[in-house]
């Protein structure tokens, strides 16, 4: 009674069957569409892409040749990851090893891709070679599937000087909808030692159009290489036999890449960093970044500022903008009067210590450059050895802003009554507003600050985005924009009373941010611990411009 049913179900698992497998008797390898391509944010180097149909769903594992020779490395992408190639697949974000691994995926149309330096308009010969697998390991029982197809490369843009021979894609995405031109970028970057023999001499950065793909050299600068030179000795035994079949590790060279950098905005862009010509000379690049003086007290200008380092503590002590010279920001109140002063510690009976207290810090360091020039000052806090600290100042041509970074880490318990970081002070007159964007009321608050009372406190969450200072009249702003802080701990936890940022007038106007200050509570005299091994770091960028009319 039921055998009609069953022999319908059989014809039909028989018909599906040769639907699935129906080419596996001619077992041949299809290559639906291949083409050489340039440089997109979705695959970001010169290739050749290709999508192949299988034979029947398999695992797999691709090689791609080019002319017979095989690619070092042919990344394999399941159906529909490279549909919109204006942006990073989901998958290499960065550029990861996902493509390369060995899965237990049953493909039957998958997407190949290799780094293929083609020259335009000359004919290659590509072919795909796919082992069909029953799982993920190799085994003899695997099949060997080949296709080959003849392609020509474009020819209507040029490529990048031959000369240099090989290169590292970076993919810069915009994702704060503003335009940006001309923004410095930093990556760190690692090569072979074989790779490396004159990285400060030819590497050279160029842009990639979106829409044309011509290629455009921009502004470079690399610094901070160092090399670990230590080979794997590959626990070889008395008789000289490696214990492994490979190195775990091979010597590498790191170097920090600056760069200029123009992204549209909510776009993607492909950067090429070229490298290995032994015939390049030095570039010279020339931006409007120029510093002058001795560490630490640098001056340090480009066309939308002139900047000057105090020459006792290198902190940032006056500021020019070249659109209002006649209206310059400083402080010079208290102490040594700079307008960065801290990181901060107040621990009596000792006296009340900051960085810019320093007289010539022990470890001052500076990085010239066209790209970014950088200065640093690192000691311990005077007259507290319990604590170090440091401040770093990063400068750049044609933007009116700079990045400012302080650590301060506690080698040993001590009490405070004032434990801060993140300090700015003018001098009250010459900025009369200040606005903020208020998370409790949740919008922007304005203050009229010239007018407010002495020592009146004005507080705002630790995680405040900005805060700005400005003077209606000048139209002379300074904002500070923070970007990262850090409080943290190695053997302790952080012991913080209240942490916040906050604004405070006086014959100076400044805001700074309060890690642990019971010297601004109603019980001013309580210590509050810093423990040994808590660190604590900020990292703001800091503009200063002229308001438009």
């Amino acid at each position: 009674m039921n055998r009609p049913l069953f022999i319908l179900t059989l014809l039909f698992f028989c018909s599906l069957n040769q639907l699935l497998y129906g080419q596996q008797a001619a077992g041949e390898l299809s290559i639906r569409d291949i083409r050489l391509d340039y440089p997109q944010p979705g695959i970001p180097f010169y290739h050749c892409k290709a999508t192949i149909d299988l034979p029947q769903p398999s695992i797999i594992e691709v090689e791609m040749a080019v002319d017979g020779k095989p690619l070092r490395a042919t990344d394999l992408y399941r159906e529909g990851q490279l549909q919109d190639m204006k942006y990073p697949p989901l998958t290499h974000r960065p550029p990861s090893g996902y493509g390369l691994s060995f899965d237990a995926t049953l493909y039957t149309s998958p997407d190949i891709v290799g780094w293929v330096a083609w020259e335009p308009g000359k004919t290659y010969e590509i072919t795909i070679s796919v082992r069909m697998k029953a799982n993920a390991k190799p085994s003899p029982k695997d099949k060997i599937l080949k296709a080959s197809r003849k392609i020509q490369a474009p020819a209507a843009v040029p490529v990048f000087d031959r000369a240099w021979s090989a290169y590292k894609s970076i993919v810069l995405t915009e994702t704060e909808g503003i335009t940006r031109t001309k923004e410095p970028v930093e990556v760190l970057l690692a090569f072979y030692p074989d790779e490396a023999q004159q990285l400060s001499r030819d590497i050279r950065v160029v842009e990639v159009d979106p829409s044309t793909y011509l290629v455009r050299e921009v502004p470079c600068q690399v610094f901070d290489q160092q090399t670990y030179a230590e080979t794997d000795k590959m626990d070889v035994d008395a008789t000289g036999k490696p214990g492994r079949a490979i190195p775990l590790w091979f010597p590498t060279t790191t170097v920090r890449l600056a760069f200029q950098a123009s992204v549209a905005a909510r776009s993607s862009k492909v950067f090429l960093v070229y490298y290995n010509n032994a015939n390049a000379l030095t570039p010279d690049y020339n931006t409007d970044l120029r510093v002058q003086g001795e560490l630490p007290g640098l001056t340090v200008s480009n066309d939308a500022y002139h900047m000057v380092l105090h020459p006792a503590s290198g902190h940032l002590d006056q500021i020019t903008l070249k659109d209002a010279p006649n209206f310059p920001l400083y402080h010079r109140m208290e102490t040594n009067g700079a307008i960065h002063w801290n990181p901060d510690v107040y621990s009596p009976p000792k006296a009340w210590t900051h960085t810019a207290d320093w007289q010539y810090p022990k470890n001052h360091k500076f990085t010239p450059g066209p790209i970014k020039a950088i200065s640093e000052v690192y000691d311990q806090m005077r007259g507290i050895s319990e604590v170090d600290a440091s401040v770093r100042y990063e400068f750049f041509p044609g933007v009116p802003y700079i990045i400012s970074s302080s650590t301060m880490r506690i080698n040993e318990n001590i009490q405070c009554i004032a434990l801060r970081n993140a300090e700015i002070v003018f001098k009250r007159e010459l900025l009369n507003k200040l606005v903020w964007p208020d998370a409790i009321r949740g919008k922007l608050m304005e203050y009229d600050v010239l007018h407010m009372p002495d020592l009146t406190d004005i507080k705002m969450e630790a995680d405040v985005p900005w805060i700005l200072l400005y003077n209606d009249s000048s139209r002379v702003a300074f904002a500070g924009i923070q970007l990262e802080y850090m409080n943290t701990g190695l053997e302790n936890r952080e012991r913080l009373l209240n942490p916040y940022m906050y604004v405070t007038g006086g014959p100076w106007i400044y805001w700074s941010r309060a890690l642990s200050l019971s010297f601004l509570s109603s019980n001013m005299q309580q210590m509050i611990p810093a423990l040994k091994g808590n660190f604590f770091a900020e990292k703001w960028a800091y503009l200063t411009y002229k308001i438009p009319p």
